[in-house]
């Protein structure tokens, strides 16, 4: 039996043996005893080997174990930190085993680094869902814990050559910052070396007409040889590695046809060189590879700035927060510290670190990135602050409510992410036909450098790379993601959420807009203007009955009851039913309150008459009978006849749903104009209206706010839910309307037909030059400088028509 290994001495790894570096804090409990470890690496694998129950090792070894990274991976050692749950409270939403995060992605060139990274992380057992924003690099996954780890997901990025990490908005900003600085140094490199290689190509090419020298033409080609060698090897790498990238997944990418170009033209120049035999062009190469180049840099700078909106968004929350401390000393601390329950101060002038309530305190809070509304708002005692807004005028103290991936503000940015990275169907045809384009350009190659070949041989050569050069199928690509980030920036920035891809396609197609009327076109705060007694009890006694009925509920006649009544009992047993009312007990007795015939049928009363009103109705009724009507006014908002009268001049058809009163639902049409109305309407018999006017072609914008419209939301082929309505109809809605402002929804609808112009534009462009370009190629009419300039304007354009969207 080996003799075992002495044990390290104090102040070395207990797994390693080498020196635990100062301020080091990683330790392993060993035959019950705390042992030093030297890092992160050495300490998960002695913990293993611990819970493996394989404690002995320690105790038989013949020499010090090998370091962690010659065990795992060093890139996986690092990867599985962010397996830990305290770890990912951060940055990870939790369902169960249900999990979401957000990512940032390193090395995404072109968007067909984005259709790589889906389909392998999609592919991956485990993984629900995986988006890529290919403006902001930032991607969104989900996963099921119980069959696969975060770690796994990171890993499998990073073995197809991509780096990825959990967002985090100074970390992005930097990486940011490393792209245009890489990209900026490599259009350098290549643009000096194209400078230098330009002059003697000059003399080289005055040669040819006037004589020259042959020690000093192969002097000036060997010369022209080194200096192409660092935009080869440096400028133009990341062609390369794109390139093998694709094939090694056995795809062909978008910067395949750049990488043969360029492979070819320097290694033919390359060869006439070195034989002294030949022309050399690398003039050609230098050129090619700065236009593409610069190009590239022009159309990420583009990029960024389509995705700012959503980037502005991200750097709302502050880094550190004054946290209150039990014993009431404040503390600074930073706001991943922040847990729910914790007291924080919010001086004038700083943002609100997370959502909560407000404590102590009255001011303004603007909230204009957020939700598109200029103006600050008041807030109080007891009202809600989001996380991101601004506190304007005097110091509040909060109660911290939701922090993190919880938060409004991650919500939105998850939403915001969603719809960028969906593509609605014309995207989807335009990704099918960029990959099957690349197919055929090179089977198209291949044919055209065959039929020079037999034809005029001297000129098959550099007639194949240009056609090679010229083609882009960069701008297929490019053509959707660019005007939707534009779109939804621009949108965002007016306070109109879109949550799903195809929202805009089907909003620029909608001919039939739908509103609801409570909290809608109306205001939504509804106040009690009469109570009616049918006899039994008096307006005091109804007024106690509805208020212990209607407490627990957040619709807005309860609201309005529960400001007259203030404190009192609460009901037992309480039953909603959708958009009928509630049922309860109060005081041993079953009362119901809410539309007239669900709650007369509790006793099988008849109907009582309703009083002459002008405004919403409830009935309150008891086991013997009907006990009282409630009349409510609720004020049509003030922009709502102006919007009605904006989207009729869209040439939209608008109609009202209700489920108030059908004299009620006309009143509020014929205040705003709307010529069509429906009133005493429940959710089916929305949705059934709804469906009729799909049968007859319309296709229908949804706009809603309450439980009872997300079954209408889900029905419409786009939906719309307010702001400040429920969560289950922002869930269920296309777009959210954070501004709560109605004229944001026809300067949607034109942002939507603009958008879908744009994409046609660009799709159009993209083709008719591949069209004109490619033929003009195969007959010899292109050189291939021409081809590079071509082919880097293409995808500009493409960028730059997008932008236009931002305006």
């Amino acid at each position: 039996m080996p003799e075992s290994h002495k044990p390290p001495a104090q102040g070395e790894c207990f797994h390693c043996g080498l020196p635990v570096p100062p301020g080091a804090h990683y330790s392993v409990v060993i035959d019950d005893q705390p042992r030093a470890m030297c890092c992160p690496g050495c300490q998960a694998v002695a913990q293993a080997i611990v819970d493996g129950g394989m404690s002995d090792y320690y105790r038989y070894r013949t020499e010090a174990a090998p370091q962690a990274h010659e065990l795992v991976p060093r890139e996986l050692e690092g990867l599985r930190l962010y397996d830990r749950e305290a770890l990912q409270r951060s940055f990870v939403t939790a369902d169960g085993d249900r999990r979401e995060a957000a990512l940032i992605l390193e090395g995404i060139t072109c968007a067909a680094c984005v259709w790589l990274n889906e389909k392998h992380v999609r592919a991956l057992p485990g993984v629900l869902a995986f988006h890529i924003n290919y403006a902001t690099k930032r991607a969104r996954v989900q996963w099921d814990a119980s069959r696969v780890q975060l770690s796994d997901i990171l890993h499998a990025i990073a073995a197809i050559g991509y780096q990825a990490h959990p967002f985090d908005a100074g970390r992005q900003e930097a990486a940011f910052k490393r792209e245009r600085s890489q990209a900026l140094r490599r259009v350098g490199v290549a643009g000096l070396g194209m400078m230098q290689v330009m002059m003697m190509a000059i003399a080289l090419y005055s040669g040819d007409f006037h004589g020259m020298d042959e020690g000093l033409r192969s002097f000036l080609r060997w010369a022209s040889l080194i200096l192409t060698l660092p935009v080869m090897f440096y400028s133009s790498l990341g062609f390369f590695t794109s390139a093998w990238r694709d094939l090694r997944q056995k795809r062909l990418g978008m910067d395949l046809p750049v990488s043969i170009t360029l492979a070819l033209t320097f290694g033919a120049s390359a060869w006439a060189t070195v034989t002294s035999s030949g022309e050399v062009y690398f003039d050609t190469v230098t050129m090619f590879a700065f236009l593409l180049l610069g190009g590239r840099y022009l159309e990420m700078i583009a990029r960024h700035k389509a995705g700012e909106a959503a980037e502005a968004l991200v750097k709302l929350l502050p880094n550190v927060a004054a946290r209150i401390e039990a014993d009431g000393v404040e503390q600074m601390v930073a706001v991943i510290e922040l847990r729910p329950g914790d007291h924080v101060r919010i001086r004038p002038g700083e943002s609100i670190p997370a959502d909560g309530v407000v404590l102590e305190g009255h001011s303004s809070v603007d909230e204009s990135l957020l939700t598109g509304e200029s103006l600050p708002s008041g807030r109080g005692p007891g009202d809600m602050l989001i996380g991101g807004a601004v506190n304007v005028e005097s110091p509040l103290l909060m109660r911290v409510e939701r922090v993190g991936e919880d938060t409004v503000l991650s919500s939105i940015l998850r939403l915001l992410d969603r719809a960028q990275a969906e593509k609605p169907r014309i995207g989807q045809l335009a990704d099918r036909a960029a990959h099957w384009f690349i197919v055929g350009l090179l089977l198209v190659s291949a044919v055209v450098a065959l039929w020079w070949w037999f034809h005029e041989p001297a000129r098959a050569f550099w007639v194949s790379v240009a056609l090679l050069a010229v083609t882009c199928p960069c701008a297929l690509g490019l053509a959707t993601p660019a005007a939707l980030t534009a779109a939804t920036g621009n949108l965002t920035r007016l306070g109109l959420l879109v949550t799903r891809g195809h929202a805009l396609e089907t909003l620029a197609r909608a001919t039939h807009v739908v509103f609801d009327k409570t909290g809608t076109l109306t205001e939504g705060r509804l106040s009690l203007a009469r109570i009616h007694p049918l006899g039994g009890v008096g307006e005091a006694e109804a007024l106690r009955l509805a208020a212990a009925l209607e407490r627990a509920s957040e619709h807005p006649v309860a609201r309005a009851i529960m400001a007259r009544a203030g404190e009192g009992v609460a009901a037992d047993d309480v039953h909603s039913l959708a958009g009928q009312g509630l049922e309860g007990s109060v005081d041993g007795r079953r009362y119901r309150i809410g539309v007239a015939e669900f709650a007369a049928a509790l006793s099988r009363a008849a109907l009582p008459g309703s009083p002459e009103a002008a405004g919403t109705l409830v009935l309150l009724a008891g086991e013997h009978g009907p006990l009282a009507w409630f009349e409510f006014r609720d004020a049509p908002r003030d922009e709502a006849a102006g919007v009605i009268a904006d989207l009729r001049g869209l040439g939209l058809k608008v109609t009202l749903l209700s489920g108030d009163r059908r004299e009620e639902a006309e009143r509020v049409a014929g205040l705003l104009g709307i010529s069509s109305a429906h009133g005493g309407m429940l959710p089916q018999d929305k949705l059934d209206h709804l469906r009729g006017l799909q049968a007859e072609g319309d296709v229908v914008v949804m706009v809603g706010d309450g439980v009872n419209d997300a079954p209408v939301l889900a029905g419409a082929q786009t939906s719309l839910a307010m702001g400040g309505g429920t969560q289950l109809a922002q869930a269920t809605a296309d777009m959210i309307l954070l501004s709560e402002n109605l004229r944001h929804i026809p300067a949607g609808v034109r942002v939507a037909r603009r958008t879908m112009s744009i994409i046609r534009q660009n799709l159009a462009w993209a083709l008719g030059y591949n069209l004109i370009a490619v033929p003009a190629a195969a007959a010899g009419f292109v050189p291939p400088w021409l081809a590079a300039i071509g082919m880097s304007l293409s995808s500009l354009i493409v960028v730059l028509n997008a932008l236009r969207l931002r305006a």
